[in-house]
């Protein structure tokens, strides 16, 4: 057994050439919940814009966007991860969860990173010039928090409300990609993307939270510790008032509110179920919550 969150023996170990595997790790390709976490605030964004416009773009037109983003958030969540174990790498040789990653143990040197890096965004940018001069203008934007973020664990307690910034950026660019512009409706559903996201992500830093303070890094696990659990009864309601009231503003039905009541019995479970002294379970919580967002897509595809 192994403390490292890298698992071996896997598809990556299995299928990938020696050469090609610690890329594939840099990217996370083993560890998808990232990618998913970044994907479906696009999808939101572009189910809420194709209910906003009544259903104008065509159904094959709206799938192909959903396409676009879906290797996007791969190629943008990869960038990040990048950036991020660039940032970290002394820190991570630190940690017994992280030590294995590639840069930290070696396998890749910071220059191999670097190009890499490069080669990610032009591959993101390729995607970008896909969708319209609004996305654009977003897909440039997001550029400065996807490359700072690392940085705020070290100066303050809340890096998750960063992450969330960065995270649900796709709720401004999904509804961008349809309606060509920025809504009431999309922001509110920006702003509940975030406040999920100081849920899910104390949750998951409470995984690392011994470690952090010997370190001297900081994390909203810190600042909350036995406060977490009514920290989530306060943002989890708040995460579903906020994509409530985005559905309510563009006239969504039933349907919506029917599905968004399963998507809270998941939340309910999340918090009534946490044990934030088990790092596993908390893991798995936190993993668990893209199930909360692939219902919340049904809920406003059906709406």
């Amino acid at each position: 057994m192994t403390a490292s969150d890298i698992a071996r023996n896997d598809w990556v170990d299995r299928l990938l050439p020696m050469s090609a595997r610690p890329y594939a790790r840099l990217m996370r390709l083993d560890r998808p919940i990232g990618t998913w976490l970044l994907l479906l605030p696009c999808w939101w964004g572009l189910a809420l814009g194709w209910q906003a416009t009544e259903q104008a773009l065509p159904p094959l037109d709206l799938l192909w966007l959903y396409i676009l983003f879906s290797v996007g958030a791969v190629i943008m969540r990869g960038a990040g991860c990048t950036i991020n174990d660039l940032w970290d790498r002394d820190f991570d040789s630190q940690v017994a969860r992280t030590v294995e990653r590639p840069i930290a143990n070696g396998d890749l040197t910071v220059r191999q990173a670097l190009l890499f890096l490069v080669l990610q965004l032009c591959a993101g940018l390729l995607i970008l010039l896909q969708l319209n001069q609004t996305c654009w203008i977003l897909g440039v934007l997001v550029l400065v928090l996807v490359a700072t973020y690392p940085l705020f664990k070290r100066i303050t307690y809340w890096p998750q409300f960063v992450l969330g910034l960065t995270f649900n950026w796709g709720a401004l660019m999904g509804w961008a990609a349809v309606t060509d512009g920025i809504g009431i409706a999309n922001s509110v559903l920006y702003c509940a993307g975030i406040v999920w996201t100081l849920g899910y992500d104390t949750i998951y830093a409470h995984q690392d939270k011994e470690d952090d303070i010997q370190i001297g890094v900081k994390s909203s696990a810190l600042a909350l510790g036995a406060r977490t659990v009514p920290f989530l009864w306060a943002v989890y309601p708040l995460t579903l008032a906020g994509i409530a009231a985005s559905g309510w503003l563009i006239g969504l039905g039933w349907l919506f509110y029917l599905g968004l009541a399963v998507a809270g019995a998941q939340l309910l479970w999340q918090i009534r179920t946490i044990d934030i002294d088990d790092p596993k379970d908390c893991l798995t919580k936190f993993k668990s919550n893209r199930y909360f967002g692939w219902i919340v897509t049904a809920a406003i595809l059906a709406g």
